[in-house]
């Protein structure tokens, strides 16, 4: 066999990725879309950067008695917003596309103890700031952000009409 300088194996053809069947729980076939009453949020106990600091808050995301993702609140100081409260979410791979990751923002601001929540995501993140919008955040237009910016700010009248009926 002659000595052509490549590494042995370097020429073969990569093997398909086999396909694996869903998890327990997950409709095979297409997506079907998640009843928005089925999506709930869990309180948990964060970690280190998702929802364990100084006015940080966690949630597992939950479709039934399934954890399906995680959503947490971060105060960060970041220009040009200064410090404010940022939201990540992560939906597992199975669960995209199929309206939970709209319901869980949507909990999530509802649930939290900060009135006005930020998210920063990539601009190709088409779906994720889709989702986002159906939660009622709207994006920020200001100079020098890089990111895609969204905002939601809770309702002052309905916050200060519950605030009085406690007292």
């Amino acid at each position: 066999m002659a000595n052509t300088g490549k590494k042995p194996g370097t020429g073969r053809r990569r093997q398909p990725r086999r396909r694996t069947a869903p998890p327990a729980g997950v409709p095979s076939g297409l997506r079907e879309p998640v009843a928005p009453g089925d999506v709930t949020l869990r309180k948990g106990k964060g970690s280190r950067g998702r929802g364990a600091g100084q006015g940080g808050e966690y949630w597992h995301i939950e479709v039934g008695e399934q954890r399906v993702g995680s959503v947490y609140v971060n105060v960060i100081d970041e220009q040009p917003l200064g410090e404010h409260a940022s939201l990540q979410i992560q939906i597992s791979k199975p669960w995209q596309g199929r309206g939970v990751g709209r319901t869980a923002y949507a909990l999530a601001v509802t649930a939290s103890q900060h009135r006005t929540i930020y998210l920063h995501m990539r601009r190709s993140n088409v779906a994720s700031a889709r989702a986002a919008q159906h939660a009622g955040f709207r994006e920020v237009v200001l100079p020098g952000l890089r990111q895609c910016v969204m905002v939601s700010r809770k309702d002052d009248s309905a916050s200060s009409s519950s605030a009085s009926a406690g007292e």
